[in-house]
């Protein structure tokens, strides 16, 4: 068996570019939602409200995605671990393309009344399934690919494809957020969306080449002799498993809050200059780029748990200093400790969590932990995060205490759970199946 599972150091490079390329692809699709829905959505979906009303529902709607993250991840990681991680690969790439391609299309509120945020809602929907399955089944697929000795810088390549989507997704809204209002609210806003269509054809010409990892194959044998499913499993065996990664998938918050809520704050209720502030996530996602894998080259010698624990504490109490440069209406505050924040302490944990919570189950099983316990963290982090922070912001969307309060406390609990996980970085493989 151990001789079995050393195979998948075969091919880490293609694993961990295909990996790259095809979550940056899809995450693009993903996140420029996030920031249409900070700058326009609230706009055309949701008029007649106040500004703070509009933005809250704005919000609501970014957090339906992720809500239903969860059962996506009941449904496409059973999947994964049972027909393999390139066949829900290729399912979500059309799942999140057509989703994102149809919001594009999709008409205003003041062409389809109530229709259309019904049906924004349940684009949104399609979106959050697709996702769920997605970075598990990439993340799992280049785990099985790499070198022992690498395995957090192999997986690392999923994050930074995802953190080059989201960079992409905000650097294309620049500018068509430049246009006078009327033509950003009529067409300008649909162009991101219908890119989408691109997308589509470039991750699926780079991922149907992709090879099942041998550690894959071998577990499937045993599956078949043991009579067993995925979810009987995980919920048998590896609910602890499940619930840690939950919790720890929460330094999500950090994330969601500066990349909506922040942005809807500065813009909406503070006044700044929309332009302007898309610019600091295009700089903390150009820092990331960089930060993300050198960090996870560092967790493979010294181990996950001090650079994840270290990520999730600087970067959520980071949020204090930038929220106030925000309020103070400080340029080189928000530049500064946006980027640091979020390009630099935030990348310290989003590099390390693709091996840290995968290495918690065995290869049988790992798609569906692996997307359980992420979806039900992202699910919280993302369902309630912006709305919270929106709310906690006060009617007028003037306040930042309450927000920042909310995130430094999420980042405790999250570097508290973190704290108690068996280290794992220094394990072959082969022992954390056995």
């Amino acid at each position: 068996m151990s001789q079995t599972l050393s195979a998948p150091a075969k091919h880490p490079r293609r694993a961990a570019w295909a990996s790259w390329i095809g979550s940056a692809l899809e995450y693009y699709d993903f996140a420029v939602y996030g920031t249409a829905a900070a700058v326009v959505l609230n706009h055309i979906f949701f008029p007649g409200d106040s500004p703070a009303a509009a933005t809250l529902k704005s919000m609501v709607a970014v957090g339906v995605a992720y809500v239903v993250r969860p059962l996506g991840a009941i449904i496409m990681g059973p999947l994964g671990d049972r027909f393999g991680r390139k066949f829900v690969l290729m399912l979500t790439l059309f799942m999140m393309g057509f989703a994102t391609f149809a919001i594009g299309c999709l008409p205003t509120y003041d062409t389809a009344g109530i229709w259309a945020p019904i049906l924004l809602v349940a684009c949104r929907v399609l979106q959050g399934l697709s996702a769920s399955g997605e970075q598990a089944s990439a993340i799992s697929m280049s785990l099985e690919h790499a070198n022992d000795k690498s395995r957090a810088f192999t997986t690392s390549w999923t994050l930074q494809g995802t953190q080059f989507g989201s960079l992409l997704a905000t650097a294309v809204f620049i500018p068509f957020a430049a246009l006078p209002e009327d033509q950003l609210f009529s067409w300008g806003w649909r162009v991101p969306f219908w890119l989408s269509a691109v997308v589509v054809v470039a991750a699926w010409l780079i991922r149907r080449r992709l090879e099942e990892p041998p550690a894959f194959t071998q577990a499937m044998q045993q599956v078949q002799v043991k009579k067993t499913t995925p979810l009987r499993d995980v919920f048998s065996a590896h609910k602890t498993a499940v619930l840690t990664v939950a919790l720890c998938a929460m330094v999500n918050t950090v994330n969601m809050v500066f990349t909506t809520f922040a942005l809807s704050y500065a813009t909406n209720g503070i006044g700044l200059d929309r332009g302007m502030m898309l610019w600091v996530p295009v700089a903390s996602n150009g820092l990331g780029l960089l930060a993300i894998p050198l960090f996870a080259r560092l967790s493979d010698r010294v181990g996950r748990k001090p650079v994840f624990i270290g990520g999730a504490l600087l970067a959520s109490f980071m949020m204090v200093p930038y929220l106030w440069s925000i309020h103070s209406g400080s340029v080189l505050g928000i530049f500064l400790c946006g980027v640091l924040m979020h390009g630099g302490f935030y990348s310290m944990a989003n590099g390390i969590w693709p091996s840290f919570y995968a290495e918690m189950f065995p290869t049988r099983v790992r798609v569906t932990g692996l997307a359980l316990g992420t979806q039900i963290g992202f699910a919280v982090s993302g369902g309630v995060a912006p709305a919270a922070a929106t709310a906690l912001s006060g009617e007028n969307l003037t306040g930042w205490v309450g927000p920042a309060s909310f995130v430094a406390v999420v980042g405790l609990l999250v570097a508290l759970v973190a704290s108690r996980v068996r280290e794992t970085a220094h394990l072959p493989l082969a022992e954390i199946d056995r």
